[in-house]
């Protein structure tokens, strides 16, 4: 059955107004997979300017009814009691805590002398774990519906052997299947080579830059990565791979999908365009979810917000809109 754009907004709407009302989607466990498509989401990232404790990120996920997720490391290692440093990141590195895609912000002497005792105490603190911690984290999550399917480490090139190692424990005691970064190229050799000793996926992340041999961007960075290790795989976004490359990445996905560990899904203008409220953008976004569902790849859907929220909406409800325009496309 198709849908017009009318009976989306309809669905849509009703999703949202249903957020609206204390208690009615609490005790629903969540489930997200669509014509056997699993839609999952990228959070804390999506929820914007929302509380991002785990307990937070899981009432978000029950209440929009996603029941899988990209999960950050920083909400998990935090509810375990973590040094504050977590929120930063994996990474050992000296730098100040940089925006998505950009560069370190400098430190002075006194704040580089400051952040590498923290390092040090987080580092301390993370070979202490027990992995029965992370064990009762994950049931949690499962007890309320939600799979760990991935779990994202931030700077994770910039640990040291036994994070490292740390960090694939964690992630498989989770029940993650992969781990995703953003990461130079010239670093993937080293982070396959514990990608193969633990045999976790590690997920790449790609932008839009075409021109840096660092970046992923070009097709190349991933088939450089590919080589170091089979445990080496792509995290395709398909928002930026379209804006920067012009073209779908439907060829590229079939050709490469037994390394693809999940897509981000959103929507954005043709040329490097903005983010755009999904199907008001160019990304194809369905013809995507469509080849997923056609191909039965089981790789998560991942969802990420990243257009403003309208005036009158919300976070939460802009992610309903997302769900059920994923909903719309799969079982339509």
């Amino acid at each position: 059955m198709s849908h017009t754009r009318r009976d989306f907004g309809m669905m849509a709407a009703g999703a949202a107004s249903a957020l609206a009302l204390p208690g009615v989607l609490a005790a629903a466990k969540p489930e997200s997979i669509f014509g056997g498509v699993q839609v999952g989401i990228n959070a804390p990232y999506s929820f914007h300017g929302m509380a991002a404790g785990a307990d937070d990120v899981l009432g978000y996920l029950v209440q929009t009814g996603i029941g899988a997720a990209e999960l950050r490391s920083q909400p998990i290692e935090a509810s375990l009691g973590a040094p504050a440093l977590a929120s930063r990141g994996v990474g050992e590195a000296v730098g100040g805590a940089p925006g998505r895609g950009a560069p370190p912000v400098p430190l002075t002497k006194e704040q580089e002398a400051e952040q590498r005792a923290a390092i040090a105490a987080l580092k301390k603190w993370r070979l202490s774990r027990s992995m029965s911690e992370f064990k009762a984290f994950r049931k949690k999550y499962e007890d309320a519906g939600v799979k760990i399917q991935i779990v994202k480490f931030d700077k994770i090139d910039t640990a040291s052997d036994e994070v490292l190692d740390y960090c694939f424990q964690m992630a498989k005691t989770l029940g993650a299947n992969a781990i995703s970064c953003e990461i130079p190229v010239s670093k993937t050799k080293r982070i396959g080579a514990f990608a193969a000793k633990h045999e976790v996926m590690v997920g790449y992340h790609g932008h839009g830059n075409l021109t840096d041999p660092e970046a992923f961007g070009r097709l190349g960075a991933w088939e450089q990565a590919f080589w170091y290790s089979k445990f080496n795989g792509a995290n395709v976004d398909i928002g930026h791979f379209f804006a920067s490359n012009g073209f779908s990445p439907a060829e590229w996905i079939k050709e490469n999908h037994t390394r693809i560990t999940h897509v981000h899904l959103k929507d954005r203008k043709a040329n490097m365009g903005a983010g755009m409220p999904w199907g008001q953008g160019d990304t194809p976004l369905k013809e995507i979810l469509q080849l997923m569902k056609k191909e039965k790849y089981k790789f998560q859907a991942t969802i990420e917000l990243e257009y403003p929220v309208p005036a009158g909406s919300s976070v939460l409800a802009e992610i309903s809109k997302c769900v059920a325009f994923c909903k719309s496309v799969l079982e339509g």
